[in-house]
């Protein structure tokens, strides 16, 4: 292969999200709403947690987490999606580029070990209820988040350096609106066999163990669920259990189908929509969807309020 053409570009320029400009100002108007609404209510959500002690259990402590992580991923993608909507020059830095890979992945690394213990949670408190609070304190909670961040922080360093030793010979315009591994590998002319294997290696312990293992919870938490005497019971922990599924099945969903199929610029258009909507709209309603629907949190926020009103 002739590499007389390969530099390191100083920027990269992410091309126009869906290439709608008549959207534009619609679009920017959406951002900055959800934007707003996923950071107070995922900070809601924390403060309501650390002020509360009657929400200071291991299943709080776990969405409390899922809050911040929520913050994390939306506000690792869309603060700058806003600013290039708004200043209409979408260019980023090779350093924020690579450092953006790194946090996004650390994130979403992370989310998907928490939804597994997240689940790993509600099979205890459903199928093993007498020993929940010995097998689920919060000293094995807090081991549990640690080995995730761990996990993520050592996966997300090992795709951003696979990503960023490749050759791009020149070619900076990225066909997204943020750095991520497919528009990445797309734009590469080296030889990508070695970050495929990267991804395929760490499917196992970021992507299909982790859906393996929540398939196998639910499996036995829906069978003790159908053996339950009382129809108000099965009701109440099968509705506990629909919202955790549901956002598992959008997280799980979007990231196979963005990160295990072939890297191509016209998948990448379709790309598009399933990360928007998994960058903003998963974020915002992760918090209406677990938290303000239970009667525990609208208690807590009623006593919070009624507090500092007096």
């Amino acid at each position: 292969m002739d590499t007389s053409n390969e530099t390191t570009p100083s920027v990269f320029i992410l091309l126009p999200i869906f290439n709608l400009n008549e959207w534009h100002y619609l679009l920017l108007t959406f951002m900055l709403i959800t934007y707003s609404f996923t950071l107070m209510g995922n900070v809601l959500i924390i403060l309501l947690i650390f002020l509360e002690p009657g929400l200071q259990t291991p299943m709080y402590f776990f969405l409390g987490n899922l809050s911040l992580l929520d913050l994390g991923q939306t506000t690792t993608t869309v603060p700058q999606i806003i600013v290039h909507l708004v200043s209409g020059m979408n260019i980023i830095s090779y350093k924020r580029c690579k450092t953006q890979l790194f946090f996004f992945l650390l994130f979403i690394g992370t989310e998907t070990l928490l939804l597994t213990a997240m689940a790993y949670d509600r099979y205890v408190a459903i199928c093993n209820p007498l020993r929940y609070h010995v097998v689920m304190n919060l000293k094995i909670c807090a081991h549990l988040i640690s080995a995730s961040w761990l996990t993520s922080s050592l996966n997300a360093t090992m795709h951003m350096l696979f990503t960023f030793r490749l050759p791009l010979c020149g070619v900076n315009e990225i066909n997204y609106f943020y750095c991520d591994i497919p528009p990445l590998l797309a734009i590469s002319c080296g030889d990508i066999s070695n970050n495929i294997i990267a991804i395929l290696a760490a499917s196992p312990v970021m992507g299909f163990g982790p859906a393996t293992c929540i398939v196998i919870s639910y499996t036995h938490i829906i069978w003790r669920i159908l053996k339950m005497n009382s129809s108000a019971g099965m009701r109440k922990t099968f509705s506990t259990c629909t919202s955790h599924l549901t956002v598992v099945l959008l997280f799980f969903g979007s990231c196979i189908f963005m990160y295990i199929r072939p890297i191509s610029n016209h998948l990448l258009n379709n790309d598009m929509i399933i990360s928007l909507l998994n960058n903003i709209l998963s974020p915002m309603l992760n918090p209406l969807v677990y938290t303000f629907r239970n009667k525990d949190v609208k208690e807590a926020l009623r006593k919070i309020v009624k507090k500092w009103s007096l």
